[in-house]
């Protein structure tokens, strides 16, 4: 190789402060990306949450036409998949319900009959990110449409 060729090549190839400028950018549009990310999972959670109370709502109310009231407290979202066997007993019984999902942070959800913010009916509730039940992040079927 001439001299004339090495200063060629040298001059078409990248320099290792561009080449890092580069990364250095990627780096800070990605972390940018999964700052934003952070919040659109949460809305996945809540949205997830939701659609299981749905999915608890109707259950709830086919227990209800068959059994004639709601399941106690002391029975529970069990009361969908295994014949309670305490008091009342439902006059007819049938598993509304394969499984109880978990809600999106992985705990169960929590049902009360009578219900504290539905004191006709009962509250089904997911004590939410922190898992803990009576805080602002508990996600229940009494709630108003502003986390949708």
């Amino acid at each position: 190789m001439t001299m004339k060729q090495i200063r060629r090549f040298s001059s078409a190839a990248f320099t290792l402060l561009e080449i890092m400028l580069v990364v250095m950018i990627i780096a800070l549009l990605a972390g940018i990306a999964i700052i934003n990310m952070g919040g659109a999972l949460d809305d996945a959670g809540y949205s997830t949450a939701k659609a299981h109370l749905k999915q608890f709502d109707v259950a709830l109310l086919s227990y209800r036409a068959k059994a004639g009231f709601y399941p106690t407290t002391e029975q529970g979202l069990k009361a969908l998949i295994t014949r309670p066997s305490t008091e009342p007993v439902p006059r007819s019984w049938s598993a509304l319900m394969e499984t109880l999902p978990k809600d999106p942070w992985d705990s169960d959800y929590i049902y009360q009959m009578p219900g504290k913010h539905n004191p006709n009916r009962y509250d089904i509730f997911s004590p939410g990110v922190d898992k803990l039940p009576g805080t602002p992040d508990d996600v229940g079927n009494w709630e108003d449409k502003t986390k949708s």
